[in-house]
């Protein structure tokens, strides 16, 4: 039995057997309208003569009957207000309902929050963000509404996140004014001839408004903070434009792309090149060398082809030239003459923001009513001694090489780490990478990250982890003077040093959000503690008008979401007024292109774990799968996370062969709430490696299937042989 969980089933049973009594006794008579109005004397009488008992076991009943959630607590507070008075009433009441409240908020927290949150934590994300932040406020404006059941609010509440200490003063407070009518109403008890007088629809009309001022008033409040960020700028009588975006990447060109659509005059402002990281530096270049260096790695493997023997020769500065080419290629996409042609006007300068609405590029002044932030990212580099005496890489740099490096050391075995280190060694330059964690790809499951490694280590690539880059050097514990002497990153492992000889370093320590040099910590446009733009659900910045989306956001440093949050971004910039959307990044897909791949949506194992969520797993082999045999790619898994006892997806990861196109199928299903029933009722065509998907889905339904059943199934195809 799991910890706490004998108590909790004593609890409950304890809280049923107090509810069954109180409807099996019928006590319910008591807390009547018509019992209360009957007995008003004989209670008279007893407090008179009595008066701390009564208000002893009043209060002590007032407190049972809310925090069981019976039915009661309006007679007992008109009662309230009947024998003690309005002043005393009131005060009794009101703490004796809020410290019931209290009680069954707790009670459904301890029982139930940790089911809840565990069975549809994916659907409570946003509710649970949203009761962090403002929880209390929210929870005030219900309790000023009678409408609203009380007991229907304390057990709610119990299952989110909001805190005991938020809950008890706010419910007191939130509930006084509702207290106050009705032990009011109990003073001139004789006078009403039912409870539901009380309530008529002016009182309710009055209630209703109630509830509804704070959040009016949240919302003047808002707009006049909103205001105060702008009380020392002057805003222009008209704009320039209905938009100015800075940074030419894969968001910037994406919001440029929408408000061009949507008419709005757009201006789209890039200091470097069009097509920003992806298109120069990131994937673009990336997956073309890979693409070269795959089908190196595919000669050498001619064997598990058939082949006897096979060989190529290239020339590394030819295959450089080929990846430069199809950038080239694909640059049209991404030119100043395609979004001159939607109707965007692009201006290459660097931009500095100098207010609200105002921006200044190439000395010129334009004015914009909203303006995006685009800038990208740029690589992270260590603070190492001796580093800034040699010339080191970056994946912004890298293409830049001209000659093959026979010794390449890779510092990082993030992503972007792990595909160059392939890419290289398959090349035939001799990789080492050094990663200071115990494993690389640290975001992916283990099993995931050792297929890589494993792979890897087979092609020759020595990976070194828990190896701590700490320094530079040439010759033993001498610094760099000359670009001729040995080169040498030294590293602690468990407290021993380590020297790496190296030709050359490539840095892939990740890639931190470009936010100097464009006005915006001039500004006050607030930073988050990872310095990066701090943002609200709407990707507005502290300045309404001032949005970002992109690697600067720094939450998904991906092209595919940088794509994704534009739209956010630039709908929200355009037609906030009317409606702001959220943001969603409920289903978010990505991959590393190493050999396997590896891709993933959801949550994987560690995720799951850290956030406490039950999981079920299922593992498909892709070993087993025919068409990976068929290509000599037999290797692999696809791992499904499903919730416990259903064909609810959680998160999916794949490791093999063109992984980051077959999980395509789990995103859609994702997205849209289809279970792997939906999937292993989908034909797939044979013989693909998409059918690894359904097969994983089989294994689930294998082991789901009901045994019971089919034990009764087989003697009954017994009994029909004979």
């Amino acid at each position: 039995m799991k910890k706490g969980l004998g108590f909790r089933v004593l609890l409950l049973s304890g809280i049923g057997l107090l509810v069954v009594l109180f409807f099996v006794f019928d006590l319910g008579q008591y807390l009547s309208f018509t019992a209360l109005k009957s007995r008003l004397e004989i209670f008279k009488e007893f407090y008179v003569d009595h008066k701390m008992a009564t208000m002893a076991v009043y209060f002590a009943a007032y407190v049972l009957v809310t925090a069981l959630s019976l039915p009661g607590a309006v007679i007992m507070t008109l009662a309230g207000g009947a024998l003690f008075g309005l002043f005393t009433g009131t005060i009794i009441v009101s703490f004796a309902s809020t410290i019931g409240a209290t009680f069954a908020f707790l009670v459904s927290r301890y029982l139930f929050r940790d089911w809840v949150q565990n069975k549809f934590g994916s659907k409570l994300t946003a509710i649970n963000r949203g009761v962090e932040k403002e929880g209390g406020f929210y929870l005030f404006s219900l309790r000023l509404v009678p409408v609203f059941p009380f007991f229907v609010i304390n057990l709610l509440m119990g299952l989110t996140k909001v805190r005991a200490l938020v809950f008890y003063p706010v419910s007191q407070a939130g509930m006084l004014p509702g207290t106050l009518v009705f032990v009011n109403a109990g003073t001139q008890l004789a006078k009403l001839e039912s409870s539901a007088g009380i309530l008529g629809p002016n009182i309710i009309i009055s209630f209703a408004l109630l509830g509804i001022f704070p959040i009016v008033a949240k919302r003047i409040t808002d707009y006049m903070r909103q205001q105060k960020v702008y009380a020392h700028f002057k805003k222009p009588a008209s704009f320039d434009y209905n938009i100015a975006v800075i940074g030419a990447g894969a968001a910037g060109l994406v919001s440029s792309y929408i408000a061009s659509t949507v008419k709005a005059k757009v201006v789209l402002i890039e200091a470097y090149k069009m097509g920003g990281d992806c298109l120069n530096t990131g994937c673009v270049p990336s997956k073309s060398l890979i693409a070269s260096a795959k089908l190196i790695s595919h000669v050498k493997r001619v064997k598990d082809f058939g082949f006897d023997s096979g060989s190529i020769e290239f020339n590394f500065e030819k295959v450089m030239d080929r990846v430069h080419s199809i950038i080239k290629q694909i640059e049209p996409h991404d030119s100043v003459q395609r979004y001159t042609g939607m109707g965007v006007d692009c201006i290459k300068g660097r931009a500095k923001i100098l207010s609200p609405f105002e921006v200044e590029v190439n000395n010129k002044k334009i004015t914009a009513k909203n303006i995006i932030v685009a800038t990208g990212a740029r690589p992270i580099i260590p603070n190492l001694a001796g580093l800034d005496k040699i010339n080191y890489y970056t994946s912004d740099t890298i293409w830049d090489i001209r000659k093959l490096p026979r010794r390449l050391v890779v510092l990082g075995a993030g992503p972007i780490g792990c595909e160059l280190s392939q890419a290289f060694s398959r090349l035939g330059s001799q990789v080492i990478i050094v990663q200071r964690g115990s494993q690389i790809m640290k975001k992916e499951d283990p099993d995931a990250a050792k297929a890589v490694k494993d792979r890897f280590q087979a092609e020759g690539i020595d990976v070194l982890t828990g190896h701590a880059a700490e320094s530079v050097e040439t010759s033993l514990g001498a610094n760099i003077e000359t670009r001729g002497e040995e080169k040498f990153l030294v590293c602690d492992h468990g407290g021993e040093k380590v020297h790496i000889p190296f030709d050359e370093m490539l840095i892939a320590l990740g890639r931190t959000p470009n936010i100097k040099g464009f006005g915006l910590e001039e500004l006050g446009v607030e930073l988050t503690d990872e310095r990066r733009l701090n943002t609200n659900d709407f990707l507005q910045t502290n300045f309404p008008n001032i949005y970002c989306c992109g690697d600067v956001h720094g939450r998904y440093q991906f092209t595919h979401t940088a794509s994704h949050e534009s739209w956010y971004a630039t709908v929200n910039a355009l037609f906030g007024k009317f409606k702001k959307f959220r943001v969603d990044y409920s289903v978010i897909p990505w991959a590393t292109y190493t050999d396997p791949e590896v891709a993933r949506v959801g949550l994987n194992e560690i995720d799951a774990k850290i956030a406490g969520i039950e999981y079920e797993m299922v593992k498909y082999g892709i070993d087993d799968l025919d068409r990976a045999i068929a290509d000599s790619e037999d290797h692999g898994f696809v791992k499904v996370l499903t919730v416990p006892g259903k064909d609810k997806i959680l998160g999916v990861t794949i490791v093999g062969n063109h992984a980051a196109d077959v999980i395509a199928e789990f995103v859609l299903a994702m997205k849209y709430g289809l279970g792997l029933n939906k999937i292993l009722g989908t034909i797939h065509i044979y013989p693909t490696m998409a059918e690894a998907n359904k097969y994983a889905a089989g294994l689930w339904k294998k082991n789901h299937a009901p045994e019971r059943l089919l034990a009764w199934v087989e003697k009954y195809h017994t009994w029909m042989r004979n």
